[in-house]
């Protein structure tokens, strides 16, 4: 049987030699080596959206791999793609470094330098654990063996910009098209999403923080589960107890939750931790909110600055949308892509708070009428980000679509094509 093999080696000499041995081991398929973890994830991600058979039997991680730690790495890929053997190639054979490897799921550790008899041994002993995976996965239709959900992180260039607003209706319209979704509250000083919600729940994202291995019913047990049928992982109700969730914590519950809905949309708020830098850097879609005013956009381009020298986000990678967006605005979308090197999101967000405000002050922002102009703004944004079922959007969204196509009031909507003026002059509020 022919072993395909995913080297993820950051550094060119230690690839070069790890290489070069796995091109001498008999009925092996190395591919070309990662240099990254993004690029990892990434790859095994477009692989098994093709077949889970397409993905390699054995991945290898090198200790010094990046940005991500190798065995948070490792943890991720294990998580993601249980199918999957990973073997850490690394200077420390100690013990202690050992059983975190093997807590972490590595199925086996190879020393530098790296010797052809060891590697063959790690390697062909990962092949055959996968390869007995996969066995039992096929004949078990129930068990989750695709690449994960999609995850959704909602920033705020600053407070007070809309972002817990937007993924709340992206949360909501989600959910709507069919899918199964959480939306996490990781504004872990400020939340307020169970204010916006009319929840009261004991559990929060820190009854996770120091567990090592969340187990569904772990999560379930974290979880509320809301009448619209979100399901709902909040902040601390104490804001210092936000500091005992660290980017470690962040990472286990964000691959937890993957691994069991469908989409996950959360919240980072409009100030930057450990945790939720660790949820962007994760995401498959990171949302970026701002207004546009001049403090609003400078702050979303530190944001974006600050991402890039991290290591965490890529400008060209970050969709900005921006909201209580008006015709009459000096600082229009276009020169908001240009200033911070995003990509602006179709959908704008008209400002007409008057709409949300009844809706905020009850806590009931889930029965938003479904003619806002808000509303069907941000549930058009879900659908240009994915997270939408096409069935579904064809379905309920028809009426959606075709008051898209020019019936908005008072907003342009959808740069670069103006809409048809039905009303007065635009409120100067939007949401918050």
């Amino acid at each position: 049987m022919t072993t395909r093999i995913l080297p993820a080696v950051g550094d060119p000499d230690a690839a070069r030699s790890v290489t070069t041995l796995l091109s001498q081991l008999p009925d092996a398929e190395p591919a070309a080596p990662v240099i990254d973890s993004t690029q990892l994830i990434d790859t095994l991600a477009r692989l098994a959206g093709e077949a889970i058979d397409e993905l390699p039997e054995v991945v290898l991680v090198h200790e010094r791999i990046g940005p991500v730690p190798a065995l948070e790495l490792i943890r991720e890929v294990s998580l993601r793609f249980p199918s999957v053997g990973v073997v850490l190639i690394t200077t420390d054979a100690s013990p202690h470094l050992f059983a975190a490897a093997m807590d972490s799921g590595a199925r086996g550790l190879v020393t530098l330098p790296v010797g052809y008899e060891e590697l063959a041994n790690r390697v062909q002993a990962a092949a055959q654990w996968s390869a007995g995976v996969r066995r039992h996965l096929s004949s078990a239709g129930d068990v989750f063996t695709g690449p994960g959900g999609t995850v959704v992180t909602v920033t705020g260039a600053k407070g007070g910009v809309g972002a817990t607003v937007t993924a709340i209706q992206l949360a909501l319209a989600s959910q709507a098209s069919g899918h199964t979704v959480a939306l996490v509250d990781m504004d872990l000083q400020t939340g307020d999403i169970a204010s916006f919600l009319d929840v009261q729940f004991r559990r929060s994202l820190v009854d996770l923080a120091l567990i090592t291995d969340i187990s569904p019913r772990v999560l379930s047990d974290a979880v509320f589960s809301h009448s619209t049928g979100l399901a709902l992982l909040l902040a601390p109700g104490e804001g210092e107890r936000g500091e005992e969730v660290s980017d470690r914590s962040a990472r286990q519950i964000v691959s937890a939750l993957r691994s069991r809905y469908e989409v996950v949309v959360i919240d980072c708020g409009g100030q930057m931790n450990g945790a939720n830098a660790a949820a962007i850097e994760m995401a498959d879609v990171a949302l970026l909110v701002t207004t546009p005013d001049v403090v609003a956009v400078r702050g979303a381009k530190r944001i974006v600055r600050m991402w890039e020298r991290l290591q965490i986000r890529k400008a060209e990678e970050t969709v900005t949308l921006v909201n209580r967006f008006t015709r009459n605005t000096e600082i229009q979308p276009p020169l908001i892509q240009k200033i911070t090197g995003t990509r602006v999101a179709s959908a704008a967000v008209p400002a007409n708070f008057k709409e949300l405000q009844a809706a905020v002050d009850s806590g009931r922002l889930h029965e938003l009428d479904a003619k806002s102009t808000v509303k069907q703004a941000l549930w058009s944004l879900a659908g240009e980000l994915g997270i939408v079922k096409p069935s579904a959007t064809a379905k309920k969204g028809g009426a959606l679509a075709r008051r898209n196509s020019g019936t908005f009031k008072n907003d342009r909507g959808s740069i670069g094509r103006p809409r048809r003026r039905r009303g007065g002059p635009a409120d100067s509020e939007g949401t918050r």
